[in-house]
């Protein structure tokens, strides 16, 4: 970095005026790098910055390109996205670059979630993209245009705790909040990332894009998955991984088979509609419980089995007070987000033997291997962030039966 951030220099620093982003030097010579995809939200930071004087500079990264999803309502970083940041980078007179990662875009977020969901699990790449894409090769990029501050469009918030660290909070818009999707950024990059949105709703936001005179102003929103064309995942999977779709059985929990499918990638853990079951399932709703690839197995049950008592996670990402591994034996009270469209609930997060899992205060449902699993100090809004990991297990909050186990032993999946 292009300063140090020991609690040292962050008290003296403390001792002199700070500018809008918490550094002690004026607007005019602090540096920031706006990562601009091409839609409202980054477009109003980097109007935002210009207009408070600071020395602003658009990056935007050209994740992708192919046919459908260039001029798809919705889609981000390609085609008209590229254009569109680049006239508004035009209209407030500062340096635009476009940055070609549609390599390493491939690389390290593609290509893993191709092989997460035909292994039957729900991944999140939009987690994928900040940590892997933005918040790492973006962000030395950033470093090398000499820059004191690498600015997005998240609705979410860091500021200084009382050694002078940079923490992560949760927007003011519970509605609007992004947390869940940058539970990996780590203490470092937090140094220098600023998220000037996290106190505005996006009813603000497009009214400053309105008076800044951007084109964008009334530019729809982003979609999560910005690289499926046409919104569906098993086009995806089979293309990028032949074979994926391997036809087997839907088995009940009780042991039960109720019928075929066409391949694990197609169903997701919760799914009600759209089973193929006919009359197998009259008289019973019955919802996909768990996914086994290996063994080609759909599991189904009652909603009552979509009840998680406990879900272990890899990856961990420890960015709350201390170390991971300080938490005490009995466990932490935490809130715990596993779904990015849920609120927080309470939790237990217990650390031991270089692993870690959460225990659900009341029990959760369709919890999927997969899914983030977010940590934070509160349920409302601003709370800070802790971390958060990948779910690689859950364990079920129902009695299993004998039956039941016969069935999830054969499948090689727990229930």
């Amino acid at each position: 970095m292009s300063a140090s951030h020991s609690p040292e220099a962050a008290a003296a620093e403390g001792r002199r005026e700070l500018n809008s982003l918490g550094l002690p030097k004026p607007p005019a010579q602090t540096r920031v790098v706006v990562a601009m995809s091409g839609g409202v939200d980054s477009s109003v930071v980097a109007a935002l910055m210009k207009e408070q004087g600071y020395d602003v500079i658009a990056v935007t990264m050209q994740l992708y390109d192919h046919g459908e999803a260039i001029h798809r309502k919705g889609a981000c970083c390609a085609g008209q996205d590229i254009q569109d940041a680049r006239l508004v980078a035009a209209r407030l007179d500062i340096p635009h670059y476009v940055l070609d990662y549609e390599e390493r875009f491939r690389e390290k977020v593609i290509n893993p979630f191709s092989h997460s969901y035909a292994t039957g699990e729900t991944p999140i790449p939009c987690v994928s993209c900040n940590s892997e894409i933005k918040f790492a090769d973006l962000f030395d990029t950033a470093l090398d245009l000499g820059a004191d501050v690498l600015a997005t469009g998240h609705y979410v918030s860091t500021r200084s705790d009382e050694a002078g660290e940079r923490v992560l909070h949760r927007a003011f818009d519970g509605a609007r909040d992004q947390s869940y999707f940058l539970f990996a950024t780590t203490r470092r990059q937090l140094q220098m990332l600023r998220f000037p949105l996290g106190d505005m709703t996006k009813t603000d936001v497009r009214a400053l894009a309105r008076r800044f005179g951007l084109i964008v102003a009334d530019k729809a929103d982003s979609q999560d998955i910005c690289f499926v064309p046409k919104g569906k995942y098993s086009d995806l999977i089979e293309r990028l991984s032949p074979g994926a779709a391997v036809p087997g059985e839907i088995v009940h929990i009780d042991g039960r088979v109720l019928g075929r499918h066409a391949g694990v990638i197609h169903y997701t853990i919760g799914q009600r509609r759209g089973l193929g079951l006919g009359d197998a399932n009259a008289g019973e709703p019955l919802f996909v419980i768990k996914l086994d690839a290996a063994g080609a197995r759909v599991v189904v049950g009652p909603r009552e089995a979509l009840a998680t008592r406990r879900a272990h996670l890899r990856a961990v990402n420890w960015i709350g007070d201390g170390e991971l591994g300080d938490l005490p034996r009995e466990g932490a009270d935490i809130f715990v987000q596993v779904r990015s469209t849920r609120p927080p609930v309470a939790g237990r997060l217990y650390a031991r033997d270089g692993g870690a899992h959460v225990e659900f205060v009341h029990d959760e449902d369709s919890v999927s291997p997969g899914q983030a699993c977010v940590f934070y100090a509160s349920d409302q809004p601003r709370a800070r962030v802790l971390g958060g990991g990948f779910i690689s297990s859950t364990e079920s909050a129902i009695d299993v039966c004998p039956a039941t186990s016969r069935a999830a032993e054969a499948a090689s999946v727990p229930v």
